[in-house]
């Protein structure tokens, strides 16, 4: 069941030119306008295009080679920074969860601009585990003005020059058991949250000036609750998800985009309406999906791990009528999400096994162990794939139909959050500090 405002504001169906070809055009740009939401200006990884000409990142670096500088981030947070106007933004939070801060740095210096705690709680739920932690959701960012989110903890909107807090929600209700881990994503006038957690499942577009409620959709998952033997199953992690949603324009409408446990959904971007879904039998998820030439590609999730490519044009359940291929193996991510250019589709599962499949047909290309483990996503400039480690190695890939290393770099602590570019320079946090690696 769908809850929406009955009024739309007109604002929203403004003829404008789309956030996506503003987004490309600052993505051809080696300005400091770089990197306004996880996974970067068209929210698939992507710095440059292929046959565009390079940024001129780095290759290989380490702690004494092509170091801009580094600064110290205090607490725990895997969150993408976001880099706008020469301000990098990121989240973090005390291990235990009790405390929640926004940190902005200057993208140039390093030097820390802005400390500022936005939420407390008491008794926030224990993690069981030390995957995550609670400050994992990315925060979005456009001239003036950042959206930071805890999940259930928290959203928040900050004026980026006074860093005075704009507007603050806690109301919006979820049980995150692990913590939380869908970022944000802004459409238009938009700002999406997604709440997947143990107790509800649901999507929430909130107007991003006001962070009023614009609707709000639960998922319609066909949970199967208990076993012929009464017994309760598909609880917990079963239940969870961390995925963040894209828009695509696809079948004459905006549609949003949002995979989720046992379940993958098609909602119109506007109004909150449910379009289309598939059902799975794979939970906890956190790839982001991609969508090209006309194909949405989707990861399952855990257990019954696999990535499927679908025609977005159905409605209702479409399950049987509207998958194209599907792979399934120990190479499929559970956390990192992929990247598809040139017609190949490129990933790097948890146990460090980087894989390409032609994202026509999903025939395999080639399988290859690098080492390490990784939860954050690759990206691809400069004709390049790069890989982060949960180690803090980072392996250089050449795109293409065969498999071939350029290069491999080591930092301290290890990566856990996704990278960031800004002009030439990367912008890499690892477990404790942040990087402008720049040649």
């Amino acid at each position: 069941m769908a809850f929406r405002s009955k009024r739309v504001p007109a604002r929203w169906f403004c003829v404008a030119l789309p956030a996506l070809f503003l987004a490309y055009a600052g993505a051809a740009l080696a300005g400091p306008t770089d990197w306004p939401e996880f996974r970067g200006p068209l929210g698939n990884g992507m710095v440059t295009q292929p046959g565009e000409a390079p940024r001129g990142l780095p290759l290989q670096w380490s702690e004494t080679e092509n170091v801009k500088w580094k600064t110290a981030i205090h607490d725990k947070g895997w969150s993408t920074p976001v880099v706008l106007d020469g301000q990098a933004w990121m989240t973090t939070a005390t291990p235990e969860g009790n405390d929640f801060f926004a940190v902005c740095v200057d993208a140039e210096t390093g030097k820390i601009l802005c400390d500022q705690k936005l939420f407390h709680c008491d008794t926030p739920e224990p993690l069981g585990q030390d995957v995550n932690c609670y400050a994992s959701p990315s925060p979005v960012i456009e001239p003036g003005r950042v959206w930071v989110n805890f999940g259930s903890y928290g959203t928040a909107c900050l004026d980026t020059a006074t860093f005075k807090v704009i507007w603050q929600r806690t109301d919006l209700p979820c049980r995150h058991y692990r913590g939380p881990g869908s970022s944000l994503y802004m459409w238009k006038d938009l700002l999406y949250l997604t709440m997947d957690g143990v107790d509800a499942e649901y999507v929430a577009a909130l107007d991003k000036m006001t962070g009023k409620t614009v609707w709000k959709t639960d998922r319609t998952t066909k949970w199967l609750d208990v076993d012929d033997k009464g017994e309760k199953i598909r609880q917990g992690d079963f239940r969870k998800a961390f995925t963040t949603p894209l828009v695509i324009e696809a079948a004459g409408r905006a549609q949003l985009i949002s995979p989720s446990s046992y379940a993958a959904f098609s909602y119109d971007a506007l109004t909150g309406e449910e379009l289309w879904k598939v059902h799975h039998t794979a939970y906890s998820p956190a790839p982001r999906p991609v969508f090209a030439n006309g194909i949405v590609y989707i990861m399952t999730g855990r257990g019954d791990a696999a990535l499927w490519a679908m025609r977005p044009d159905g409605k209702g359940d479409v399950t049987d009528t509207h998958v194209v291929w599907k792979a399934a193996g120990k190479f499929i991510p559970n956390e990192s999400s992929p990247l598809l250019l040139d017609g190949l589709f490129y990933m790097i599962s948890g146990d460090g096994i980087a894989t390409c499949l032609d994202a026509a047909t999903g025939a395999q290309l080639w399988s290859e162990k690098i080492g390490g483990n990784y939860m954050a996503s690759p990206i691809y400039a400069d004709g390049r794939i790069y890989c982060f480690s949960n180690q803090g190695k980072t392996t250089v890939l050449k795109p293409g139909r065969t498999y071939e290393v350029l290069a491999t770099s080591k930092l301290d602590n290890g990566f856990m959050a996704s990278p960031a570019v800004t002009g030439k320079a990367l912008i890499l946090r690892t477990k404790t500090d942040l990087y402008r690696v720049e040649q």
